[in-house]
């Protein structure tokens, strides 16, 4: 069975950091595609950062020179580096994975809350 496991999520102040991290019980983790989304309660889930089975990355515009996205192939393991973070960055975060013909998983989420 397919697992994705957030973790890193709690509460920070305005201009901290977090990194969350997301580890995959996935076969051949190294094809997939990983992506962080966000997630407002009655709002639609948006994307945040990807990483493909490359290394190459893409950002939101509201993470791009704060956010960093990496992977540990050798962990099935996915991050996410969280700068300067600002009350509107508040969310739960999901974790994705999703490759061609090996399907599309998600994890629960982790709630990130940034607030004085």
């Amino acid at each position: 069975q397919v697992q994705l496991v957030e973790s890193g999520g709690g509460l920070v102040q305005p201009g901290g950091s977090l990194r969350l991290s997301c580890a995959a019980s996935l076969r051949i983790f190294r094809a997939y595609v990983m992506e962080w989304y966000r997630q407002a309660s009655g709002k639609q889930r948006e994307l945040v950062a990807a990483i493909s089975s490359l290394g190459s990355t893409d950002y939101a515009d509201s993470a791009k020179g704060r956010f960093t996205i990496s992977r540990d192939n050798a962990k099935n393991t996915v991050y996410l580096q969280m700068n300067s973070l600002k009350p509107e960055d508040t969310d739960v975060y999901y974790c994705n994975a999703h490759a061609r013909g090996l399907g599309n998983y998600w994890g629960q989420g982790t709630q990130v809350t940034v607030s004085s």
